[in-house]
């Protein structure tokens, strides 16, 4: 678990990075702020179309050498960065250390459910969640304020920092059980299939959070208010990702993951009125929103898992990610779209309504289904 928490560590580490500060680098080099997303969008698209080919990818050369090539991937790019504020060469940049992240992504789930017994599973999947959430809330500031400082070579030697995964993954690699092998033909489409219906909940949940994070920053320019609901998004979101493992573990994830998309949904529509009616209401329902969201993540992964069996998890993870990045990114277009026809007081309006539609689709989420 301690290898898994440093590889994950130090992958999210260069990848939250570069989210925030990447758009900004791009616009400095003259770039239109309307189109500076793009390098971001070549890296969640790349990382969404690899993600579905690493459980043929595991099958074949096992879990060591492809999570090498993905950290390799993620961390060797990252100097080049300082060459040149180009979109161009920033977006292609992006593609290879997109496809590293989906690696990362896919992997570090994986993992995260074969290095703990069955019984402590939830347990296991909410520290490698605490091992993203803690990095989210240091890299991203620090990205961005390294780009701004001028520091565009500190960032980009920082966000090598995968490459030092290496030094992990023997001994992360020898405390897993080996990879299942292969089941009958389709096994993989039916352990994917069998997570669906969790993955479809968790990309209704990213949905309103790419919304939250994209737009709370540009409705409230000043920075102060929408730096201090962020870091509450993200420290509730972190602690509750942890804790509903646990949780899960005794009590199962019937009644928890109904009630995560029911605080996701009061809090987002907190924040709405807060955007109206005062900003103390906006910091609350982002903690509030954060608690649910990071629920979410962790019960949705753990019901991809039991409902995919023991030798689904890597086509479960692949899906759940998938699901995770397209929601994020769905979020931050749909939001803007609708925010500029009817404001974004009333886009989080919808989309907590949204949240409280999919209470049905949560509660069969919950229910334990292996396929066959």
């Amino acid at each position: 678990m301690q290898a898994l928490v440093g590889v994950t560590g130090l992958g999210f580490a260069s990848y939250f990075l570069t989210l925030a500060s990447l758009p900004v680098y791009a616009v400095g080099g003259g770039a239109g702020a309307s189109t500076a997303g793009v390098v971001t969008a070549v890296f969640l698209g790349v990382t969404i179309a690899v993600q579905t080919a690493i459980p043929v990818l595991t099958q074949r050369f096992g879990f060591g050498p492809v999570l090498i090539a993905g950290l390799l991937a993620m961390g060797l790019p990252s100097p080049l960065y300082v060459l040149d504020d180009g979109l161009v060469w920033l977006s292609l940049l992006s593609v290879v250390r997109g496809a590293g992240f989906a690696v990362l992504t896919v992997l570090g789930a994986t993992l995260a459910a074969r290095v703990a017994p069955a019984e402590r599973r939830g347990e296991a999947i909410g520290i490698y969640g605490l091992s993203i959430a803690v990095p989210n809330l240091i890299a991203v500031p620090a990205g961005a304020a390294l780009v701004l400082a001028g520091h565009v070579g500190w960032l980009s030697w920082l966000a090598a920092s995968p490459v030092l995964g290496l030094l992990l993954v023997p001994t992360l690699v020898r405390s897993v059980a080996p990879e299942p092998p292969p089941g009958p033909a389709g096994s993989g489409r039916a352990a994917a299939l069998a997570a669906l219906v969790p993955s479809a909940v968790l990309f209704v949940v990213t949905l309103a959070g790419g919304g939250l994070v994209t737009f709370l920053p540009i409705e409230r320019p000043d920075g102060v208010l929408a730096t201090v609901a962020l870091l509450l998004f993200g420290a509730t979101g972190a602690v509750s990702r942890w804790r509903a493992g646990l949780l899960a573990d005794r009590l199962g994830g019937r009644l928890l993951l109904p009630l995560a998309l029911v605080a996701a949904s009061v809090g987002l529509l907190a924040c709405a009125g807060g955007l109206v009616a005062g900003d103390g209401w906006v910091l609350a329902g982002a903690a509030v929103f954060g608690a649910g969201f990071g629920a979410a993540q962790n019960l949705t992964l753990l019901a991809a898992f039991a409902r995919a069996g023991e030798g689904g998890t890597t086509a479960a993870s692949a899906m759940w990610n998938a699901s995770f990045d397209a929601g994020t990114a769905t979020g931050a277009v749909i939001l803007g779209l609708l925010a500029a026809g009817i404001g974004l007081p009333w886009s989080y309006v919808s989309v907590a309504v949204l949240l409280a539609a999919a209470l049905p689709l949560a509660s069969a989420a919950a229910r334990v289904a292996v396929h066959a």
